[in-house]
């Protein structure tokens, strides 16, 4: 039967358990060890005291000096060893002689223990084991003048002392007790706390968790983002860096990476985000965001990313293919047309009217043909130009090519380059396409140090309420029925005017319509 191996809280609490009485023990040990020391301590201290006041007594002083000393000493030793609660306090003479004992039957008997110090006029202490046991005892000499009339030695036993430490013992233990509680108290809601943040997990189940969840993160296709409540990045994965080129961003609040603003806010709004299309640099990205909960309590959110890149550039090609294949087939009928209206001329002896028919439009083509070439050096525009112009004919938009315009260097990359002029031909088309006038004229002025774009349109034109957004994310006059986001050719225009600390402005045209102005390097 599989047993489930104990969890990381039990075994904490088991450890300090362990360690709680451990220092418990010990502290009691030590606490004893100090009572017993300070214990003795004080019977020193006491013996030596009242030693020192009997030998400076008068009483004792007088007594030695008669024939019959045992006398007076032996009542007057008696009653301060009651009062002082001492074991014995025993005068004697030089030669260690007792005059008093609380054995009568000992007196004028030999002191047991040495005297060499106080004979020599030094009081000291010392354990010794005498006739009553063991004890701390003090020994002093009667000094009078320099003259060593006796001596004076009053003890305590280490029974007496042992006891002393015995009434203090209940309050240690009491002590010991009360801090072994608190400590297993403590480790026991340590234990509770710790077992909740691990979900009761034992340390194999966490360490293997650990493991499978970074190999499914490293081996997932899509970026993972893993944001707490503050807005830091707790975890993301490498497709995730990728995406975002981020190095090493955890523990980094999303404001502080260097992210685009419009996928800053996203991420720190508490909405949730469902297949939202963000333009990062050169890549189209789908955000998604939920909040993550744990026992209905929310502990931050997660993002997931998905490049829809090549997908994106596919829908184009495809939108692009569509719109010439619906160009070609209006093309066709319009061919049509005009191939029976010049049979229809021929037929009817109006063969130079056929003529002039036929070839009216091909010299507009031509002009602005050599229009481009003869205004433009880079083959990259020209090409990109005579396209456009070409997909604007066949929507019915005359695309125009303003004089002044010039073109000697590039300061942009061609990717650029084409990402400027390109998304912002589109936009005039698609709003001059719905006009009166149908007209689009482009400016352009580029060098090696300057790049300066104008497009003009004839459409509808952009209220001043929505100019501040026309090159943010999702800004689009157009309804989004593809499902692959609106907006994002001009938030790439943005993206690479801001790239190169550029102007983008909108204003309204002597068209009709709406000027798109970008401005990157020194004004040509």
């Amino acid at each position: 039967m599989f047993r489930r191996p104990r969890t990381v809280a039990r075994q904490m609490l088991v450890w300090q358990v362990v360690t709680v009485l451990v220092l418990v023990v010990g502290g009691t040990a030590l606490a004893w060890l100090d009572a017993r020391a300070d214990s003795t301590d004080t019977a020193r201290d006491r013996a030596l005291d009242v030693a020192l006041a009997v030998a400076a007594s008068p009483t004792v002083v007088q007594a030695l000096d008669d024939p019959e000393p045992a006398v007076v000493l032996q009542p007057y030793a008696e009653q301060v060893r009651r009062e002082t609660g001492t074991d014995f306090v025993v005068v004697m003479n030089p030669d260690g002689i007792r005059y008093s004992h609380p054995n009568a039957t000992l007196i004028g008997q030999r002191f047991r223990g040495h005297t060499e110090e106080a004979l020599a006029g030094e009081n000291f202490t010392e354990r010794y084991t005498g006739t009553l046991g063991p004890s701390v005892r003090s020994v002093v000499p009667v000094d009078v003048d320099g003259d060593v009339l006796g001596m004076v030695s009053v003890g305590i036993t280490t029974e007496q002392v042992d006891r002393q430490v015995l009434a203090a013992l209940p309050r240690i233990l009491l002590a010991a007790a009360g801090v072994g509680v608190l400590g297993v108290l403590g480790a026991w809601l340590a234990s509770r706390r710790l077992r909740r943040q691990t979900h009761g997990l034992g340390e194999q189940e966490i360490t293997r968790m650990y493991e499978y969840y970074d190999a499914v993160l490293r081996a997932v296709r899509e970026g993972l983002l893993l944001i707490d409540t503050s807005g830091r990045i707790t975890m993301l994965n490498d497709e995730a860096r990728r995406l975002l080129d981020l190095a090493d961003a955890e523990g980094s609040h999303v404001t502080e990476i260097g992210l685009e603003p419009g996928l800053v806010r996203d991420l720190v709004d508490d909405v949730p985000l469902v297949d939202v299309v963000q333009v990062v640099g050169d890549r189209v990205l789908v955000v998604n965001r939920t909040s993550a909960t744990w026992d209905g309590r929310v502990v931050g959110s997660v993002v997931t990313l998905r490049d829809r890149t090549e997908l994106q550039g596919v829908t184009a090609e495809l939108d692009t293919v569509q719109g010439l294949a619906e160009a070609l087939r209006s093309q066709n009928h319009e061919s049509s047309n005009r191939l029976h209206t010049m049979v229809s001329l021929i037929e009817i002896g109006r063969a130079d009217e056929a003529v002039e028919f036929a070839t009216r439009d091909l010299d507009l083509a031509r002009s602005l043909t050599d229009q481009v070439i003869g205004s433009l050096e880079e083959p990259l525009l020209e090409a990109l130009l005579l396209g456009k112009s070409a997909l604007a004919a066949e929507r019915g938009v005359a695309l125009e090519l303003a004089e002044g315009s010039e073109v000697s260097g590039l300061l942009l990359t061609p990717h650029e380059t084409v990402t400027l002029v390109g998304n912002l031909i589109d936009n005039a088309i698609d709003a001059a396409q719905g006009s009166d006038d149908h007209r689009v004229l482009v400016t352009l002025r580029s060098g090696t140090d300057a790049f300066r774009l104008t497009v003009d349109d004839s459409g509808p034109g952009v209220s001043p309420d929505d100019r501040d957004r026309v090159f943010t994310r999702g800004f689009s006059t157009k309804p989004d029925d593809s499902g692959t986001g609106r907006g994002l050719g001009l938030d790439l225009v943005g993206q690479v005017v801001r790239r190169h600390r550029g102007e983008a402005t909108v204003s309204d045209s002597d068209l009709g319509g709406a000027r798109l102005d970008v401005r990157i390097g020194r004004t040509p």
